[in-house]
């Protein structure tokens, strides 16, 4: 018998050495770097001169990193997600500290968050609970991004080692534009849109923002300034009186050292994780701190050769649930298209319509479901995927609850409309109502390398989506016609859903707030887009209780979709291939330079969309560093 690492290490001969890691044992405070005389340190202090009364802490340890994935936990034992652990699974560890009478404080180790502002908001939520029931929490930031240091500001102290930085530096929104490019190869971008702020063409048809383009994104940059940001530090910080204008002055002068970070008030402290536990232990007035590392983490599956053969080959046994009730989280992850889910070809996850629709039947038939919660973080797709998926949740029997991610916009917010109560995290990136068509027509591509194409064709419109030419002026006439009706259709599945949750919401209204236009979720709240500001267990309570289940009794989870073994990945892979091989290969050569994978995800969007002619999708790209 061997854990899933040892199997690893036994069947491939990694030969992994491990690291080297040579404590520091100094810590320095605030106090210290502005000159005063500083604190006896505790590590020193002998036990005789510790008061009477103290007892020893127990101290939760929880890593945050990387995206903090929203899918159904893997079981696969080598092929699986790169972490075992969904962002749910983190929460639940920081909620069962919450509730453990034996654990005192909460230790959270940040280190590389690359999530957005609904995720952000969402851990924030779970810490202030946590700090809501008298405990402290701790924050090791180890690389100071600015979502790193968001979120450690909901905690009581925030400890940066001394050689580290913040990047406190604002807001960077950025949308690339190919136009001209594409000039220079010989290709055309012939996109159609449905609604003046529907700008999911721009960037193949344009080399600048649009009026109304920049418009909504300067709205919607200055809402996650103001309130994700600048709200943010005042609040975490009332010991330094900050106000608004002055966190502006502090933002604008960044980015910071550690040192430099501490003399701001911007920090509590400077150290390293061996030496915080004795900050820690003073801050609790402990005689003792005790740091449960990696609390709550499941530990490794423990397999033998055979089992892992099994395993590897046809995927994990799917284990006999349990009889208790339980809430299926649908967890709809990626851009949408027909089809099965998957990955992308530049990475990411892949929504396929095929794959969602069966795991809501799943779902509907299990009986031990008793209400439905779709986890939304989509920037959408095509839009006949996005309204396959929105019909099952609307023939579902079961109360079906949204809880949008960071993004859950354009096909997003569509399967969104499918539930019967809508929330959102203040920050979540939502709206964009609209759709938008066209190609990409390479045949000057071709022609510049002395490819000639000649066509016999019968058919008015018979190469309306053919990849050689643009739309011919009738073709275009059509087109817009074929766009104008899914456009439409949008607009009455969000009308009938709005008006079923309450909101007095006219159809004139609604497309005052449609045309393509995005919005914060605290926005979208404001304008009656989404129901409730809340979490995934916000979603999860509500949707308990519209099942006319007991507030008092906690619910078991289905996690959907269930994830898949090793060999039936690669057959359903090549089996339904995106794009031709010698495009893949090529696709994936490139994903070794450095920034290009950025660059390029809007265009490879498009080829994993080319089956379907009208795209309900927001491409756009927020960075905040």
């Amino acid at each position: 018998m061997f854990s899933r690492r040892n199997a690893w290490r036994a069947l491939f001969a990694t030969g992994l050495m491990g690291l080297l890691v040579c404590p520091i044992p100094s810590s320095i405070t605030r106090a210290e770097k502005e000159g005063e005389k500083p604190a006896p340190r505790a590590v020193a202090k002998k036990a005789d001169e510790e008061p009477a009364g103290k007892k020893a802490a127990n101290v939760a340890h929880v890593k945050l990193s990387g995206s903090l994935d929203e899918r159904a936990p893997s079981s696969d034992p080598l092929f699986g997600s790169a972490s075992p652990e969904n962002f749910k699974a983190r929460l639940d560890r920081i909620h069962k500290a919450r509730l453990d009478k034996d654990v005192q404080a909460l230790y959270l180790e940040i280190d590389g968050l690359s999530v957005g502002y609904g995720k952000l908001d969402e851990l924030t939520r779970a810490i202030a609970a946590f700090r809501a029931t008298g405990k402290k929490a701790f924050a090791y930031v180890e690389s100071g991004s600015t979502k790193d240091y968001l979120v450690a500001l909901a905690c009581d102290d925030v400890c940066f080692p001394e050689s580290t930085w913040l990047m406190l530096t604002g807001v960077r929104m950025e949308v690339s534009f190919y136009k001209d490019l594409f000039e220079k190869l010989g290709v055309v971008a012939d996109m159609l849109q449905m609604g003046a702020f529907k700008g999911a063409a721009e960037p193949f048809t344009r080399n600048s923002l649009s009026k109304e383009n920049r418009e909504q994104l300067t709205s919607v940059v200055d809402d996650y300034f103001e309130k994700s940001i600048v709200d943010r530090i005042v609040k975490a910080r009332p010991a330094r009186k900050f106000t608004a204008e002055k966190v502006k002055q502090l933002i604008d002068a960044g980015p910071y050292s550690a040192r430099g970070a501490l003399r701001a008030g911007l920090i509590d402290r400077t150290g390293y994780p061996d030496a915080y536990p004795a900050a820690m232990k003073a801050m609790l007035k402990a005689s003792s701190v005790k740091v449960v590392k990696n609390y709550g983490k499941k530990k490794e599956e423990e397999l033998d050769v055979f089992g892992l053969y099994r395993k590897l080959l046809f995927g994990p046994t799917r284990s006999v649930t349990s009889r208790a009730p339980k809430v299926a989280i649908i967890y709809a992850t990626g851009a949408i298209t027909s089809g099965k889910s998957g990955s992308s070809l530049l990475g990411g996850e892949v929504m396929g319509s095929e794959t969602m629709v069966k795991a809501i039947r799943q779902a509907e038939e299990d009986k031990t479901v008793k209400a439905i919660v779709l986890r939304v973080d989509s920037p959408g797709g095509s839009a006949l995927a996005s309204d396959l998926i929105w019909n099952e949740l609307r023939r579902c029997k079961k109360p079906v609850v949204a809880s949008m991610s960071d993004v859950a916009a354009s096909g997003g917010y569509y399967i969104s409309m499918g539930a019967s109560k809508v929330y959102a995290e203040p920050g979540t990136l939502t709206g964009s109502i609209g759709v938008v068509g066209g190609k990409i027509a390479t045949g000057g591509a071709w022609n510049k390398i002395g490819v000639k194409t000649e066509v016999i064709s019968r058919g008015a419109h018979s190469g309306i989506l053919s990849s050689t030419e643009p739309f011919s002026k009738s073709e275009r006439e059509t087109m817009k016609g074929l766009m104008q009706d899914v456009y439409d259709i949008f607009l009455d599945r969000v009308i009938a859903n709005r008006q079923k949750a309450g909101q007095k919401m006219t159809r004139l209204q609604l497309e005052k707030l449609a045309g393509g236009r995005i919005y914060t979720g605290r926005q979208a709240k404001a304008n009656g887009l989404v129901d409730e500001l809340g979490t995934l267990d916000d979603a999860v309570a509500a949707a308990w209780k519209m099942a006319g289940m007991p507030a008092d009794k906690e619910p078991e989870y289905l996690q959907l979709p269930k994830s898949r073994g090793m060999l039936e990945t690669l057959l359903e892979r090549s089996a339904d291939a995106r794009l031709a091989g010698t495009e893949a290969q090529a696709l994936a050569a490139l994903r070794g330079v450095p920034g290009l994978t950025q660059k390029l995800r809007p265009v490879i969007g498009l080829l994993e969309l080319r089956r379907d002619p009208v795209w309900a999708v927001m491409p756009y790209r927020i960075e905040v560093e």
